[in-house]
């Protein structure tokens, strides 16, 4: 009998066992955010989200901006063969994942311009998913891509 793995969403809770999505880690004491390629390692500890298609890791990160945490609103059941990542207090050691982008994010001015014109972190967000774009079409099949996209437009309104 096989011992798999299921990966899950942070988002959609899509699952899988053999991912090619993105990892999401933060580091709270810089206020600082990467978006890292598909590392197995990483994958496991505690503090690194999985999400699935560029749109999904875009979500993450507009929550993470606006609350501080990458911990997603919404619990979801997950099921029972999936390892529970350990707690930890400390930042996930992410060395051995490629990283994709990174956001650093000043509280202070954040909250100013979210209040003022949350818009203007539009051109931000834009250029994260512009940067995704290639890795994703490289790797994940059209019908995902086109089914997250659906589902994060949907979300959207």
């Amino acid at each position: 009998m096989h011992n798999f793995m299921i990966h899950v969403c942070t988002i959609c809770g899509r699952e899988k066992t053999k991912p090619d999505w993105f990892l999401i880690a933060e580091n709270r004491w810089e206020d600082k955010l990467r978006i890292l390629e598909w590392n197995d390692r990483v994958a496991w500890m505690s503090g690194v989200q999985e999400v699935c298609c560029p749109s999904h890791a875009l979500e993450l990160v507009v929550h993470w901006i606006r609350t501080n945490s990458l911990s997603y609103p919404f619990e979801r059941a997950q099921p029972f063969s999936m390892r529970q990542k350990p707690a930890t207090k400390n930042d996930p050691d992410t060395s051995g994942a490629r990283q994709l982008g990174e956001l650093y994010v000043d509280r202070e001015s954040i909250k100013r311009i979210l209040d003022e014109n949350p818009n203007s972190l539009t051109v931000i967000l834009d250029e994260l998913l512009f940067a995704l774009q290639p890795f994703t079409n490289a790797r994940m099949s059209n019908a995902a891509e086109v089914e997250c996209n659906v589902e994060f437009a949907s979300a959207s309104r």
